[in-house]
């Protein structure tokens, strides 16, 4: 035995989606807000699915739908059906979105690296600076005077080896040796690794 049943009523149909963008390419203001409340939800869904953000999938929902009131008129039939043409506009809009997002995070990152400079003390720097200039003259001290001058003409005049004999009349080896044993000194007296 088979059941018919009996639909009391016409069957709900939805809305002719390519009817609507027909006229809401004409400028039709009702076609076009029957036409958003037929496809504003799946282009919501569309959209949260694609950047999980809820304000921001509603505010490129609204740019999705402000699209399809301008460019309604580019809709051909014979390419498809009017809501994936819509849902291909709200799909694309939405990547554009998060790839927009994340090259401005790339970016922000990239400033932040380029622009961050170490702290930096400069009292500290300059009492570090004086302190050691201050041991560098007490080790000059401790040299006897002919190591002192010999190592002074080289190395803060920046004299060589032959004009600082020439100016000591002293002979060239017996400079590098002076030198020689000076620096040894100066870097035993400023606690220097060899």
């Amino acid at each position: 035995m088979s059941t018919v049943v009996h639909l009391s009523g016409p069957q709900r149909r939805g809305p002719d989606l390519k009817e609507l963008i027909a006229k809401v390419s004409f400028g039709d203001q009702d076609a076009f807000s029957r036409l958003y409340d037929a496809v504003a939800g799946p282009v919501l869904g569309l959209v949260r699915r694609v950047l999980r953000d809820p304000a921001q999938s509603e505010e490129v929902a609204q740019e999705v739908m402000l699209e399809v009131w301008r460019t309604a008129s580019r809709y051909r039939p014979e390419r498809g059906e009017v809501l994936p043409w819509v849902l291909t506009m709200a799909h694309r809009r939405a990547v554009d979105r998060v790839r927009s997002a994340q090259a401005a995070a790339d970016r922000d990152r990239r400033v932040a690296a380029q622009s961050h400079t170490p702290v930096y003390d400069e009292v500290a720097e300059q009492v570090e600076g004086r302190l050691e200039r201050e041991q560098v003259r007490r080790c000059l001290k401790s040299l006897t005077e002919i190591q002192r001058e010999s190592v002074t003409l080289a190395y803060y005049r920046g004299y060589s080896y032959r004009e600082v004999a020439d100016m000591l009349g002293t002979p060239l080896g017996t400079v590098k040796t002076r030198m020689r044993d000076g620096l040894i000194r100066l870097r035993d007296c400023l606690g220097v690794g060899s």
